[in-house]
């Protein structure tokens, strides 16, 4: 949601004559778009914020804005902390940063913070997309789940669905401007509908998309394990536009430790979700966060989570030590459990983790792939998706970019694939 918000931003600034500027030191405006899902998000804004200051001595005229969730969450703060700071703004008012920079040009000598507490102002024909064949949509805002560890409600608001007839109309125009894969965005989309007039859930909404021809891939993020429903599995194991992969937060392994996240499912609950989706979706991905340490977790719980983590066999995960955010629920629970034993923790679940991966992605060599191709990889190697969403890197043309290949992959590592083009 952050990198569509970004999009939406450049499209507002060069709507308006602005141009990017290929160094910080010639910039005229510097935008600072915030996440405030972990500590260290706000750790690396401050740092980023400081290196600023400099630039802003040198020339005096340079704006600075910092908006996003942060900013959101901490509002006249930055200001406070840093007041060569120009411009704050919010989740809710990012459609008004241009009038908010030609404010300040106007008032030199004030501040800005313009964060307001609830709105939506979401146009989804207003961004610029950063590939030409591919592009973020979201379905919705915002949350109502209020896991305990989470500041996303917070800093998003409650959710709101954007309607199925501006979505559908907005990816017909995409497609038809050459874009072959979407990715539909939302902090829950299996909740999607139902907070719309007219009776609609994502199932729905996922089988119209999948009817707009030329529209060759569809992804979505984030599905929650307590909304997901047969309906979807049935739409997504009979549309063969539709990407098998399913992006799925386990979070936890212990019962004990869900409950307290207020996640309102048990492992088995999510064992039989995981085996109903692989017995639905052929050659299906499956990937997940998981958090380690969250207050009161106790050695046996986390091996509740790797247990979790060899029995589920996920494709990859995402693994974050607990942060704790002012304001959750969680944020008031004893933490007992020293950070060096999260730590610890931590490096035992990756391990483990990196093993299945890398044993998952095995299973794939020999075998071929259609790829979109995405632009370049590490090394001047090209580097594209599987259907399941799994990156393999290759050598071939820079013409490739934005077009599909068949791939046979060659090799496999724990965090990606090698391959080489099957020639035709």
């Amino acid at each position: 949601m952050n990198e569509f918000d970004s999009e939406r931003i450049t499209f507002l600034l060069e709507e308006n004559n602005y141009t990017p500027a290929l160094e910080k030191s010639e910039a005229d405006v510097i935008i600072l778009n915030t996440c405030a899902v972990r500590e260290k998000a706000k750790n690396k804004l401050y740092s980023k914020i400081g290196e600023l200051k400099k630039l802003k001595k040198e020339n005096p005229d340079l704006i600075i804005c910092v908006g996003g969730c942060t900013a959101q969450n901490l509002k006249e703060k930055i200001i406070k902390d840093f007041p060569y700071v120009d411009v704050v703004f919010g989740t809710h008012n990012i459609s008004r940063i241009v009038e908010l920079i030609n404010k300040k040009r106007t008032t030199p000598n004030k501040n800005i913070c313009e964060v307001y507490e609830a709105g939506f102002d979401y146009v989804l024909s207003n961004f610029k997309r950063t590939f030409s064949f591919k592009s973020y949509v979201p379905i919705s805002i915002g949350c109502n789940n209020y896991c305990s560890y989470c500041v996303v409600p917070f800093v998003r608001g409650k959710e709101i669905s954007i309607s199925q007839d501006e979505i559908v109309k907005t990816l017909k125009e995409l497609v038809s401007q050459g874009v072959l894969e979407i990715t539909l965005v939302g902090q829950n989309v299996n909740s999607y509908g139902k907070d719309l007039e007219r009776p609609i859930n994502f199932a729905d909404l996922l089988y119209e998309v999948s009817e707009i021809e030329g529209l060759r891939r569809i992804r979505f993020i984030t599905s929650h394990p307590k909304d997901f429903s047969s309906d979807l599995l049935d739409v997504i194991s009979e549309r063969k536009n539709i990407m098998p992969h399913i992006h799925l937060p386990l979070q936890a392994g212990s019962n004990k430790i869900l409950k307290a996240m207020n996640r309102k499912y048990t492992r088995d609950s999510f064992f039989e979700l995981v085996e109903n989706i692989r017995l639905k979706i052929k050659d299906v991905s499956i990937t997940t966060d998981i958090i380690v340490g969250f207050p009161g977790e106790e050695r046996e719980d986390f091996e509740d989570t790797l247990d979790a983590v060899e029995r589920i066999r996920f494709n990859r995960a995402f693994t974050f030590i607990y942060s704790k955010r002012e304001g959750t629920k969680a944020s008031y629970l004893e933490d007992p459990i020293p950070l060096c034993e999260k730590k610890l923790w931590f490096r035992e679940l990756v391990e483990v983790q990196n093993r299945v991966s890398f044993e998952e992605n095995k299973k794939k060599e020999g075998k071929k792939y259609e790829v979109l191709v995405e632009g370049h990889g590490s090394k001047g190697l090209l580097k594209g998706r599987l259907e399941d969403n799994s990156v393999v890197n290759f050598d071939g043309s820079k013409n490739l970019i934005g077009n599909f290949t068949d791939i046979l992959i060659t090799s496999a590592k724990s965090f990606y694939l090698m391959g080489k083009i099957i020639d035709k």
